[in-house]
């Protein structure tokens, strides 16, 4: 663990001493300068938790040095030191980001007690802006994988879209296109990155229960209601409310949330006085809106205001070579997560993908290949290692279900069975056949000279 690091910028050599022998006895590793040139020059090499800084230095003032410290790091912990205070000078030391004034002569005990609440904020600060930081990769717009000509436009819209305002988004695809990861990028690549991210799938809840979800309700408001609760918009305030699924709401949700749209206001259920909120609304669906609009189970007026910015996210078998950069990519991911050492995919394998429809999108492409790279058992992924459609995860699910006859089996004729239909399926290749049986080579050669398969 890191331990703390202190710069004393003063020029009196016995209140240095006494500063870094208590900071010696509590741990921390100190630094100490004479004067604002020689702490700076020291920033400039280390990264400080905590600056004790003199307010009169023989080449500047402390203020001039503050000034300088807070482009240098805007985290890191100042606390003032003077023996000439006065308001004006504390409250400029303030207002430039000191975390304290004090005066000499000080306590020392004193003294460190402010320390440790000042590295505590700084801590805190320097945990968010991390956690911040790792969002931000997570969520950056390069993780939108695509190179085909529709998801270049999508990402230029994407880009246009999280550095502009606060107008309403609607993505529209089948599932496992992506449409939540790209809500996601817009809301960590805008203005609003630094306020919550609020989501909710409209099939998931009860219209009565979706409805408190959404707007909150008051104390009384109904049987259960034993408290006030604020709902996702109003939690959500100066951020993004992801609604998936928005396709499925109720009818009379729809009228609430068009309400919303159009007024920027809400009431919480059971109150009384309108609540107004600043979110952006991204709003997602799988269905063919204007077909549900004809048919009138989702409102007009509604479709053309969630509508503003319309983003449509193409199905994977439209994507053309995407889908081997997208395997790629999940192929290093969980290689890296499961510590397998995985090479790539087999000429073979990269044909059956390729030649697969996918109807479940990115997201099935993404769990077979966590599939294969957990199971595989060689450094190259072959087709057999990959289960692709509901028809084979049927056949997998139904080895994993079978029953156990009242009557018995003979074990040896099934083990043949299996291993003479790895065979047939692999065109006799004993590699491949033993890798759909999740054996070794020689396990599958000891199996075929058992049953006398082994051809001379």
């Amino acid at each position: 663990m890191r331990r703390t690091h202190v710069l004393i910028i003063e020029d009196e050599k016995l209140i240095r001493w006494s500063l870094i022998q208590r900071f010696h006895e509590e741990g921390y590793v100190t630094s100490e300068a004479e004067t604002g040139r020689q702490g700076l020059a020291k920033m400039d090499d280390t990264v400080y938790d905590l600056v004790m800084l003199d307010y009169k230095l023989p080449d500047t003032t402390g203020l001039q040095v503050l000034r300088q410290i807070r482009q240098i790091d805007k985290d890191v912990v100042v606390i003032m030191m003077t023996a000439y205070s006065n308001i004006e000078d504390a409250v400029e030391a303030m207002r430039l980001g000191a975390y304290d004034y004090v005066a000499k002569p000080f306590r020392i005990d004193e003294l460190m007690m402010t320390v440790e609440k000042g590295l505590e904020a700084t801590r805190l600060k320097r945990q968010v802006r991390d956690f911040r930081r790792q969002i931000q990769e997570k969520f950056g717009t390069d993780r939108i994988i695509g190179q085909c000509r529709p998801m270049q436009e999508l990402m230029q819209t994407v880009h246009d879209v999280a550095a502009g305002g606060s107008s309403t988004v609607f993505l529209r695809g089948a599932s496992g296109t992506g449409k939540d990861l790209v809500a996601k990028v817009i809301h960590y690549n805008s203005e609003r990155a630094d306020r919550p991210f609020m989501n909710i799938t409209c099939t998931a809840l009860a219209e009565n229960l979706l409805e408190s979800e959404l707007f909150g309700h008051e104390k009384g408001a109904f049987t259960d209601a034993k408290s006030q609760k604020k709902g996702l918009l109003e939690l959500a305030d100066g951020g993004t409310v992801f609604l998936d699924e928005v396709g499925d709401m109720p009818p009379g949700l729809q009228a609430k949330l068009l309400r919303f749209l159009e007024e920027r206001a809400f009431r919480r259920v059971g109150g009384v006085h309108d609540i107004e909120v600043d979110v952006r609304v991204i709003a997602a669906t799988n269905r063919d809106t204007e077909k549900e609009v004809q048919e009138g189970r989702f409102r007009e007026d509604l479709f053309y205001r969630l509508n503003i910015i319309p983003i449509m996210l193409p199905p994977l078998c439209e994507r053309g070579d995407d889908i081997e950069l997208l395997a790629n990519h999940f192929l290093a991911r969980f290689a890296q997560e499961f510590r397998k050492d995985v090479a790539g995919l087999t000429p073979a394998a990269w044909q059956r993908l390729k030649g697969y429809t996918w109807p479940g999108n990115v997201r099935e492409l993404r769990n077979a290949v966590e599939r294969a790279v957990l199971l595989g058992k060689d450094s190259s992924l072959d087709g057999g290692d990959f289960v692709l459609g509901m028809s084979e995860q049927q056949e997998v699910r139904g080895i994993q279900n079978l029953h156990l006859p009242a009557g018995g089996v003979d074990l040896q004729e099934v083990e043949e069975q299996l291993v003479r239909q790895a065979l047939q399926r692999a065109d006799n290749n004993q590699s491949k056949a033993a890798r759909l049986l999740r054996i070794s080579r020689d396990q599958l050669r000891y199996r075929m000279e058992k049953f006398n398969l082994l051809k001379s």
